[in-house]
């Protein structure tokens, strides 16, 4: 099982989460590693938890399935449950976002394409379209009347 976290300065919001929709899905951006031959996949691969892959030899079901081209061998995960809002804290503590059941497979490094929602701390504003690509995201809430930001993001997969 691995779990991608997150660390991250919340100014004036909380619930910091994907827009995640059956309408409308989000997909989890990573790079892929066989943990059979080590090889690592050379493109950036996508995981929606709306969408279901079917596992050759009728084994069920995946988010994501994946033949490693090297050694041959088909792996797959699948996203246990929906994913965790990162709340607000002073200092910042890593949150779980999402788990992923892997098998065969391990995702190395995670970007945060796509878009985000967040919600004003005090005045419960929602913010939506949030871009994390460069690291960082500023905006400005008008009924608390001040600057809203998300900064020194670190996101890390771990075993959970």
């Amino acid at each position: 099982m691995l779990a991608l976290t997150l660390t991250a300065e919340l100014n004036g919001v909380t619930d910091f989460r994907p827009a995640d929709s059956p309408e409308s899905p989000f997909y989890y951006t990573f790079k892929v590693q066989c943990t059979s031959c080590r090889e690592t996949h050379p493109n950036w691969v996508n995981i929606s938890q709306f969408e279901m892959h079917d596992l050759s030899g009728s084994r069920g079901e995946a988010n994501f399935v994946w033949r490693c081209k090297n050694c041959k061998r088909e792996h797959s995960a699948t996203i246990k449950a929906a994913p965790t809002p990162y709340t607000q804290s002073s200092p910042p503590k890593t949150q779980t976002i999402i788990e992923l059941d892997c098998r065969g497979l391990e995702f190395t490094e995670f970007r945060p394409e796509g878009e985000w929602l967040a919600t004003g701390l005090e005045s419960l504003t929602e913010f939506s379209g949030i871009d994390l690509q460069e690291g960082e995201w500023f905006d400005y809430d008008e009924k608390a009347g001040e600057e809203v930001s998300i900064k020194d993001v670190k996101w890390d997969i771990r075993r959970a």
